[in-house]
């Protein structure tokens, strides 16, 4: 999973120092979120579509990291868990991303990140103001 660090947020640090650590956490925690939404979907628009199934499994998901707090992450992944036949299991999308010996690779997933990562930048940014705003404007 590729990782996305946002520099430049300097002028922000004073009024996040303001939000509480349970409210900073949630504020970080939705704007990874909302960062990893578009990505998602930016996968989803670029995904094989003969049956639609791996474009339906394509996931975002807050990820929460216990050993880092005050860390928020969120990740862009395709479910790949239960029986072959069933509805969420796309397991054949490593190999139509990768390819195999015999399949030419069709990427989807690292042209969606690397297409769509300017826009994540900028809706995280946007939704941490958001956040900014809401708390010194009283409530969250």
């Amino acid at each position: 999973m590729s990782s996305v660090q946002i520099l430049g947020l300097a002028d922000l640090q004073a009024d996040f120092a303001k939000l509480a650590k349970a409210q900073s956490t949630k504020a970080l925690r939705r704007a990874t979120l909302v960062g990893a939404k578009v990505i998602r979907d930016e996968a989803r628009a670029r995904a094989p579509k003969k049956t639609g199934k791996l474009k339906r499994n394509i996931v975002s998901a807050s990820l929460r990291q216990k050993e880092s707090p005050g860390v928020a992450t969120a990740g862009v992944r395709v479910r790949s868990k239960g029986k072959e036949d069933s509805p969420t299991n796309a397991f054949y999308w490593r190999f139509v991303e990768l390819g195999t010996q015999n399949m030419k690779a069709d990427p989807f997933m690292r042209p969606a990140f690397d297409a769509a990562i300017a826009q994540a930048e900028g809706a995280i940014r946007t939704e941490i103001a958001r956040a900014i705003d809401t708390v010194i404007g009283g409530g969250l």
